[in-house]
């Protein structure tokens, strides 16, 4: 069984940075693409940044310059450095091993940005 679980997520003031985490279990977590994607309030859920296997970035143009991806196969987890967040920012974000498509989702961590 695979689970995905996240951690990191809080409310934050304008300009400010959070790290988010997310550990894998259940999966050879190195032979698979992460990343992470988030869902605002009435929207879609869209993608915020990607890594794959060889380590290769994908980010949104939104978030380009301000947030970034990497992995620690190690510790089997990823994580989401954020910074300069905006209140756009806000969102719960979510954890996922494999592609969006046919892949694992973590639970969601909720994140606030507001002053």
């Amino acid at each position: 069984q695979v689970q995905l679980v996240e951690s990191g997520g809080g409310l934050v003031q304008p300009g400010g940075s959070l790290r988010l985490s997310c550990v894998v279990f259940g999966r050879v977590f190195n032979h698979y693409a992460a990343g992470w994607y988030r869902q605002a309030p009435g929207k879609q859920r869209e993608s915020v940044a990607t890594i794959t296997s060889g380590g290769i970035l994908n980010y949104a143009d939104s978030v380009q310059g301000r947030f970034t991806i990497s992995r620690d196969n190690a510790k089997n987890t990823v994580y989401l450095q954020m910074s300069s967040l905006k209140p756009e920012d806000t969102a719960v974000y979510y954890c996922n091993l494999g592609g969006p498509q046919a892949g694992y989702w973590g639970q969601g961590t909720q994140v606030t940005v507001s002053s």
